[in-house]
């Protein structure tokens, strides 16, 4: 494999620009960095804890030389996300993963950073596509440079990830590109919406599960893959990847509905304001069209104007008071069992209980 660090990508215009100063070094990184909820196992344990956390930094310091760009401008935008910060979930992943193999390989570090620019690169379309104001309690880019820059910056990154995968691989490069296929067609397919003889509950389960479940599988596998682990683990990984990410999302869903304001910047009913399809309110449209009054009454004010803060503010107190609430978080703490279950045949040790509490940690979360 080659090190992308040696490149000089003068050709594509990868590197520095001279007014950025250089980024600070792993030990630095390391020293300020914090595992998110649900791996406190880690953090606690003497030989993985620190193993995870210098590997954690050494990805942060490749995720700035890989979208490290000579034009400004390009360097610029590429750079606004990464240094917005996030949890690092899936580069995470797959460092925790590949403890069940040898984690010390260098391939390691290096599909961590692809699973993490991939999913930068979505966010930029995202962002675009859903008009959000706000990413991780930052404008948006598009919201600073327009969205044909933003799109752009998204391609770039992508772009930057596939020069890196493409190091590691045909198998890995083939997991990019179908996690890749399957990203855009989530997104395609929240656009269009259900199809009228389908399901609205089930077309939105399958959208999560492109757009979020899929390269959250892809993460843990990638990790297995190039740590040399067992093979009848990846199977297992990819399906608690698969469920994990679902119900991450299904309880982000509840989160906007429960008026509690978010971390990312995100304030409670920012969904329902901008009309953004949630299960909340797809099982409040089930219950209204199977004939229950409260939930008819209900979903008047949640399809009424939410321009004004009080009217927003009664619909997210309406809908946290409704049974369908209740039954979404239920739904996402059995998706949450059920990933949990996947991991059943892996061994007992630090690896599976970090991955059965980040399980229980994504449906236990109030902000």
């Amino acid at each position: 494999m080659t090190n992308s660090a040696e490149h000089s990508w003068t050709h594509a215009g990868h590197g520095l620009p001279d007014t950025v100063e250089p980024a600070p070094n792993t030990t630095a990184i390391a020293t300020g960095l914090q595992l998110p909820a649900g791996f406190a196992a880690i953090a606690g344990d003497a030989e993985l804890g620190p193993a995870i956390t210098t590997n954690l930094a050494r990805v942060e310091k490749k995720l700035r030389e890989a979208i490290s760009n000579s034009d400004p401008l390009a360097d610029a935008t590429s750079r606004h996300l990464v240094e917005a910060g996030g949890k690092r979930i899936r580069p995470l992943l797959t460092l925790l993963c590949a403890h069940l193999g040898d984690a010390s390989r260098p391939e390691v570090v290096q599909a961590a950073v692809v699973v993490e620019l991939t999913h930068l690169a979505t966010l930029y379309h995202d962002d675009v596509m859903d008009s959000a104001p706000f990413r991780r309690g930052a404008p948006t880019a598009h919201e600073v440079w327009g969205n044909s820059v933003a799109i752009l910056t998204g391609d770039l990154i992508f772009a930057r990830a596939s020069i890196l995968v493409s190091e590691l691989g045909s198998r890995a490069l083939g997991i990019q590109a179908r996690t890749f296929e399957r990203l855009c067609l989530g997104q395609l397919h929240e656009t269009v919406g259900p199809r009228e003889d389908e399901d609205a509950v089930e077309h939105y389960l399958s959208v999560i599960a492109d757009k979020t479940g899929s390269l959250v599988a892809a993460s843990g596998q990638l990790g297995a893959i190039f740590a040399g682990a067992d093979p009848s683990f990846e199977d297992l990984l990819v399906e608690y990847g698969e469920k994990v990410g679902v119900a991450f999302q299904l309880a982000d869903d509840v989160i906007d509905v429960t008026g509690v304001k978010v971390k990312s910047g995100k304030s409670p009913g920012t969904d329902l304001r901008e009309g953004v399809p949630t299960l909340p309110v797809l099982l409040l449209r089930r219950d209204a069209a199977a004939g229950d009054s409260s939930a008819a009454e209900l979903l008047k004010l949640v399809d009424g104007d939410l321009t004004s803060d009080s009217a927003l503010a009664d619909a997210v107190a309406g809908l946290r008071e409704h049974p369908v609430t209740t039954e979404s978080w239920k739904i996402a703490r059995q998706w949450s069992a059920e990933a949990v279950a996947a991991l059943a045949p892996l061994p007992e040790g630090v690896v599976k209980a970090s991955l059965t509490n980040f399980a229980h940690a994504v449906v236990d979360r109030s902000s």
